[in-house]
């Protein structure tokens, strides 16, 4: 595997990884995810995807510059959301929204844009902490590992722009 492949696919299996995890969470220890946690795993998705593609691809420099590029703002989306879901966390309890219907509800009862409004939006139930590690909640390491993703994308982006 060239070294362009191996970087590709390292954040490919974190996004793995970090899917499986979430997995994990949900069907072993019983969290069940919220509506913005639903939205950030399709951005660990979106990613996991466009790295993984990259690595099968093996890109030449403007195509690395690319995918980098997609990974990046699929990583500063779901950086985005998860930065609204610790907001929601640290609010007073008396401003948390209202607790609102499910996913599968909504997606079966509401016209589409509402659900998205919905959805990237959050409720009362985003605000509730029911897990941590070293102190901090899930919605704190997602938006950290976005972050790192964002950060990790532009360095491949301007790796990949320097060979050009």
């Amino acid at each position: 595997m060239s070294p362009g492949r191996f970087h590709y696919a390292a954040a490919a299996f974190a996004c793995a990884a970090l899917l499986g995890f979430g997995y994990y969470l949900q069907y072993v220890e019983g969290q069940e995810p919220c509506p913005l946690c639903l939205v950030q795993r399709g951005f660990f998705y979106a990613v996991l995807a466009t790295f993984g593609i990259a690595a099968l691809h093996g890109p030449k420099p403007l195509a690395g510059v690319i995918y980098a590029a997609t990974a990046f703002v699929f990583a500063l989306g779901g950086a985005a959301v998860a930065g609204r879901q610790v907001w929601l966390q640290h609010l007073p309890p008396a401003e948390v929204p209202p607790c609102g219907p499910d996913l599968f509800y909504m997606i079966e009862n509401l016209p589409l844009a509402r659900t998205l409004e919905k959805l990237f939006t959050g409720s009362g139930q985003c605000a509730e902490v029911n897990w941590t590690f070293l102190g901090l909640s899930i919605a704190v390491w997602s938006l950290a590992w976005f972050a790192a993703l964002v950060l990790y994308a532009l360095w491949l982006a301007l790796r990949a722009h320097s060979r050009a």
